[in-house]
């Protein structure tokens, strides 16, 4: 059956990654990396990947495109974000809407043992605790030797004054970005779509499941505090797989 948003979902993924890469510039090679490391862990096999926290399944797609025979998953709890996905994906990925903060969202999975877990940007909203825990239930979909990566604001501590520079050499680029119409920002997206007929209807029940507060509450430690949180969580290697200023992607096998 043909999606109901389906004669604009490549313009909705067009202006997510616009609006995304106006804030990370270099996304399309830090997920590119985080593939490198699938075709590492998978070789000749099609790939078993689960989009984590997969909005409108960026990674998904970009498997897709490099795996084609792929066996994909994609888990996010927005209904917006997940029925642009399900239009852009089709029947080529399953789609399932669960809660991270709830340890039971692995029940919702398809099947475990994964190949890969990737996810990219999404994280930082769990609190401290609840990461830790995620990153136990993460090891345990994966297959022995599955891979795990996570990209995502990770300042380097050994770095504090250049950080500090570099997040606001960003944030004036971006600003420029925004004041000559060549990227939306966030907040000029989500009121398109709450304008969008089609999309209203879930905008409004995004705002049920999202408190107000949304987006005010990232926590982002250096790369060391997650590296120390999947050792701990039982992954037998970690370590950095990509870093590109403020950002890397820290990587982990079970």
């Amino acid at each position: 059956m043909t999606h109901y948003l389906a004669d604009v979902a490549d313009a909705w993924q067009e202006s997510w990654d616009r609006q995304q890469e106006a804030y990370l510039p270099d996304r399309e090679h830090r997920i590119a990396t985080m593939l490198d490391a699938v075709l590492a862990v998978a070789g000749e096999d099609p790939p078993r990947v689960l989009d984590l926290a997969g909005g409108t399944g960026t990674i998904a797609l970009r498997t897709l495109d490099r795996f084609p025979r792929a066996r994909v998953t994609v888990v996010d709890q927005d209904p917006v974000l997940l029925a642009l996905a399900g239009a852009a994906l089709e029947d080529r990925a399953e789609i399932v809407p669960a809660d991270l903060r709830d340890p039971s969202w692995t029940a919702a999975l398809p099947g475990h043992r994964y190949d890969a877990v990737l996810t990219a940007t999404a994280l930082h909203w769990l609190a401290p605790e609840r990461l830790t825990t995620l990153y136990a239930e993460i090891r345990d979909v994966l297959r022995p030797g599955g891979l795990f990566a996570n990209a995502d604001h990770m300042p380097d501590e050994g770095l504090p004054g250049l950080t500090k520079r570099l997040i606001a050499t960003a944030d004036t680029r971006r600003e420029a970005r925004y004041a000559t119409g060549a990227a939306l920002s966030w907040r000029d997206w989500w009121s398109r779509v709450a304008a969008d007929p089609r999309l209203a209807p879930l905008h409004a029940e995004r705002q049920k499941v999202y408190p107000a507060e949304h987006g005010s509450s990232e926590w982002t430690p250096p790369a060391a505090w997650h590296l120390d949180a999947l050792r701990a969580a039982g992954f037998t290697e970690t370590g950095l797989l990509w870093r590109g200023a403020t950002d890397a992607t820290v990587a982990a096998i079970r």
